[in-house]
């Protein structure tokens, strides 16, 4: 058995920037991870797959983009190669290729078993990602065997797929990325569009990023937001990782032929059946555009900020006056791609630290005495979950590991 004061599960760019933080203040530690650096990047990516956040706010502590193309957007391969490249910056002590089964609690320290030994800590940190389940319906496993079903983790390219048409359930940037791409491969799609959130790539001249950013709105913290449960379950907003494609929503998608269905609500008698409220879903998601526009719009004329074009509005989504509400099963389709969003896995986290929905619980990132997550959404603040924005809650959490060991954080 292994002894550490500090122990870091998971080595993507959360794990990183905590190694980072806790090599600047001398806390001794180790990130285990089941992989390599960078795993879920690596091996759970479509293959076209490209960031939403422009290669200039590709930064972590310590590190940042420095290539020729600021306003471009990372391949996986690109983002990969990032995060190498920031774990030997770190010089992070990484052991790779080593799977946790179980956590325990003896006493005030934390026993960490796993497939190559077990380890004892004072302070552990959970950075294993929020990504590494797909929600699904508890009714998926009802459906025909013919029926191929797979998540964005598994999807590469549409040739993986098998003949026929394409059910893709999710409206968010997965679900309309991937049911572009099979449509450009001339694959009849249908999307599911339950809750998503419209939004252009770019907006009076400046990339949306850099309007969230220097808005304030991507720095709000979680004590800002009236419901942060709700705050943390916003979908990802119907973005692109291309400057070219000013928008990437279900008007985009029906010119390219794809065809736009209700949320998914059931299967029953061999059909898949789709929410009458599309159009209500639409016109909520154009609402929630125009009043992040008004925000943008608002706060520059506030900053009077110089050269700006005017204020722009856009033509709403327009929906089927009827769309389909089922859809026979087999048959029309042979996939199903379950876009519907993911969950974290802490299975082998074996203690009392979830909330009744089986949501490990938090109070900005501090889980129990010498328990810490990082990575979710939302975890501190709008930009936690991203690249960008993990950095800042690395460095409180490791203040707050210094101070609770008797140390002042510099």
């Amino acid at each position: 058995m292994k002894q550490i004061d500090t122990l870091v599960i998971g080595a993507g760019q959360a794990g990183l920037a905590m190694s980072h933080c806790l090599s600047e203040r001398s806390v001794p530690h180790v990130l285990i991870e089941r992989g390599e650096v960078a795993n879920s990047w690596r091996h759970e990516r479509w293959d076209s797959l490209r960031l939403l956040t422009p290669n200039w706010q590709s930064r972590l502590p310590g590190f940042a983009y420095r290539g020729a193309d600021p306003d471009g957007f990372m391949t996986m391969p690109e983002v990969v190669n990032f995060l190498e490249s920031y774990a030997a910056h770190c010089a992070a002590p990484i052991e790779a290729r080593t799977t946790v089964t179980s956590v325990t609690q003896e006493g005030a320290r934390y026993r960490v078993a796993t497939d190559r030994g077990e380890w004892v800590c004072r302070n552990l940190v959970l950075a294993s990602g929020a990504c590494n389940r797909p929600n699904l319906p508890a009714w998926a496993n009802e459906l025909p065997g013919e029926i191929t079903q797979i998540s964005p983790l598994q999807y590469r390219t549409p040739a993986q797929l098998p003949p026929g048409g394409v059910l893709v359930v999710g409206a968010s940037a997965s679900g309309d990325q991937i049911a572009a791409e099979l449509r450009a491969a001339e694959r009849p799609v249908t999307l599911s569009a339950g809750h998503h959130v419209r939004m252009p790539r770019h907006y009076r001249g400046r990339d949306i990023q850099w309007w969230f950013e220097h808005s304030g709105l991507l720095g709000m913290t979680a004590q800002e937001v009236d419901d942060i449960t709700r705050a943390r379950a916003v979908p990802s907003l119907q973005l692109v990782g291309d400057s070219g494609a000013r928008f990437l929503d279900l008007n985009a998608l029906q010119a390219q032929g794809v065809e736009i269905v209700g949320r998914l609500a059931a299967h029953r008698g061999g059909q898949v059946l789709f929410s009458g409220g599309l159009a209500n879903a639409a016109a909520l998601s154009d609402l929630k555009m125009n009043r992040a526009l008004d925000e943008f719009d608002a706060w520059a004329a506030r900053s009077g900020l110089p050269g700006l074009p005017p204020p722009e509005r856009f033509a709403p989504t327009q929906v089927p006056a009827r769309p389909r509400l089922s859809l026979d099963l087999p048959g029309a389709v042979s996939t199903i791609v379950w876009a519907t969003g993911f969950r974290p896995d802490f299975s082998w986290l074996h203690l009392p630290v979830f909330d009744r929905k089986g949501r490990l619980a938090h109070d900005n990132g501090i889980v129990a005495p010498g328990l810490y997550v990082l990575g979710l959404p939302f975890l501190r603040t709008r930009k936690s979950a991203l690249i960008d924005g993990v950095g800042a809650d690395a460095m409180a959490l490791a203040d707050h590991i210094l101070q609770a060991n008797g140390r002042k954080a510099a």
